[in-house]
């Protein structure tokens, strides 16, 4: 299946929130939508596949232009944080953690060059 993560949340250096949340979201799940029916647009990351800012619909919304490549950015540093807790998570299941998840953990760590 198709898998997207979003950050509703994520906070720009001044601590205030990057995107406005509430309605605006529906922009986001327009986008993740049309991925799904295969038009949606798409840059590849060490993440995996996230919108430009042209692939979103961004008409009428009032959020600065470099608050929205901030959003679409991969924080390598907030990343390799994720990876260290993914790893330490693993480990506490005491060994039943399936192959294919190890995998996947492996494989992202890689692309961040971990």
């Amino acid at each position: 299946p198709l898998i997207f993560n979003v950050n509703w949340f994520r906070k720009g250096t001044d601590g205030r929130f990057l995107w406005p949340g509430f309605g605006e979201n529906m922009r986001v799940l327009k986008w993740i939508i049309d991925r799904c029916e295969g038009t949606g647009g798409a840059v590849k990351s060490p993440i995996g596949w996230l919108p430009s800012p042209h692939d979103l619909d961004l008409e009428e919304l009032d959020v600065e232009h470099k608050c929205i490549i901030e959003l679409l950015g991969v924080d390598h540093e907030e990343w390799q944080k994720e990876i260290a807790a993914h790893e330490k998570f693993f480990g506490s299941l005491g060994g039943v953690v399936p192959q294919e998840l190890q995998t996947q953990r492996e494989q992202l760590a890689a692309r961040f060059k971990l």
